[in-house]
């Protein structure tokens, strides 16, 4: 259905501005008549659908909200609807308190689609970049039980560990980068202005210069004559790597390596676990069945591999299977894990089982991450010093071997 902008006066005469969904424009003009307002104007938003894509995402709608914003506004709905705020009014009080247009105009979108008869599960469905399965499955359910205001705070909870990890990896992530950037410069630097002009006397002198010498020449010549080109041929590698690896096949082939290295493999699989359980956690919390709810789980998994493994699960657990050993036949979660899902279900507690292994290995992402960065640094320093090592020698080699001639 198309979507409307419109300008209209409350009962109390106060102008009003807003988006609303409706099959026509008497349509629009009837629902807004219905929600107490009289239209002045009315017209055919930019967010229609039949809009091309780049001027509905310049628009805003398709803008896909950050975890850190969908968190915010989450928060402000739970505070308002346990106040016993009703849903449109919470919606027109999130609007007009959001700062950036895009998010305004988003909210306003639901709360139009709301005012035109939707619930608010269904109104979710129209932004599916902002609002993903989970978000929608797991609000349907809080409106189907009656407890939408305790579903979206574990919404919000859920989202703010899941922005909480993501920091702390990126804030652990900015030292070596930096450094890394910084040693990259400090050696081109060198390579192409500090080792050619002290070189240069010697071979001003005509003296036959070192192979490590004329090697670093050979590759601070190229750097200078050939910057651009090389800048653009990593730009157009990277652009063809991320244009390949959207191919069903490579992408398949990528992730199979990516999971058979120690590390980033180990890395991978407990930042899918973790998600999995405090996905699963929340949903089958939130009343969602279990099948179901490992249908959606696996729409979240950053991982095909995984995601796939979980759908398999979900086919054993709805033959009967119990979800530890579904899980346990993935292969794809860590033992410890299992072992406090099977606990859960023989106790009754799955759902506190599922949260405490997923806090479980939060910590062990934390820790995986915190250890491999303190082995990264020295090794980094240790390959910099070598580099500035070879430099050196390119320089200083040539000084002794003229030495050894005027001795």
């Amino acid at each position: 259905m198309p979507i409307y902008d419109y300008i209209a006066l409350s009962s109390s005469g106060e102008e009003s501005k807003g988006l609303i969904e409706a099959s026509s424009e008497r349509a629009a003009v009837k629902a807004l008549r219905h929600s107490e307002l009289i239209p002045l104007q009315l017209s055919i938003s930019a967010a229609k659908k039949n809009k091309p894509f780049f001027k509905r995402q310049f628009s805003g709608l398709d803008r896909q909200l950050k975890i850190k914003e969908l968190s915010l506004l989450t928060r402000q709905l739970v505070t308002l609807i346990e106040a016993g705020t009703p849903l449109e009014e919470t919606l027109q009080a999130c609007a007009e308190q959001s700062d950036k247009k895009h998010i305004k105009k988003i909210i306003l979108g639901l709360c139009a689609s709301i005012t035109a008869g939707q619930s608010f599960s269904q109104a979710l469905t129209l932004y599916p970049r902002s609002f993903n399965q989970l978000y929608q499955a797991s609000v349907d359910a809080g409106e189907k039980s009656g407890h939408l205001d305790a579903t979206l705070n574990r919404l919000a909870e859920y989202l703010d560990k899941r922005l909480e990890l993501q920091q702390s990896i990126t804030l652990a992530l900015i030292y070596p980068l930096l450094l890394v950037v910084v040693s990259l410069l400090v050696v081109i630097a060198l390579l192409t202005y500090v080792v050619p002009q002290v070189v240069q006397v010697f071979t001003d002198m005509q003296q036959t210069l070192p192979l490590l010498t004329r090697g670093l020449l050979a590759i601070s010549a190229f750097l200078r004559d050939y910057a651009w080109h090389l800048i653009a041929a990593i730009t157009a590698s990277y652009l063809l790597i991320k244009r390949l690896l959207k191919e069903p096949k490579i992408q398949h082939i990528s992730q199979v390596f990516l999971l058979s290295l120690p590390l980033i493999g180990h890395l991978i699989r407990g930042i899918n676990s973790s998600r999995f359980a405090h996905t699963l956690s929340m949903l089958t919390s939130s009343g969602v069945p279990v099948v179901n709810a490992f249908q959606v789980a696996a729409k979240v998994m950053p991982n095909l591999l995984i995601r796939h493994a979980v759908l398999e699960a979900a086919e054993r657990v709805r033959e009967g299977s119990s979800i530890a050993q579904a899980l346990k036949a993935a292969a794809c979660f860590p033992p410890i894990m299992l072992h406090l899902i099977s606990s859960g279900e023989l106790s009754g507690k799955l759902e506190a089982s599922l949260r405490i292994a997923a806090e479980q290995q939060d910590r062990e992402m934390k820790m995986l991450v915190a250890t491999a960065l303190a082995l990264f640094e020295p090794l980094m320093i240790v390959f910099m010093g070598v580099l500035v090592l070879l430099i050196v020698l390119a320089i200083m080699l040539p000084i002794f071997e003229l030495n050894e001639l005027v001795a």
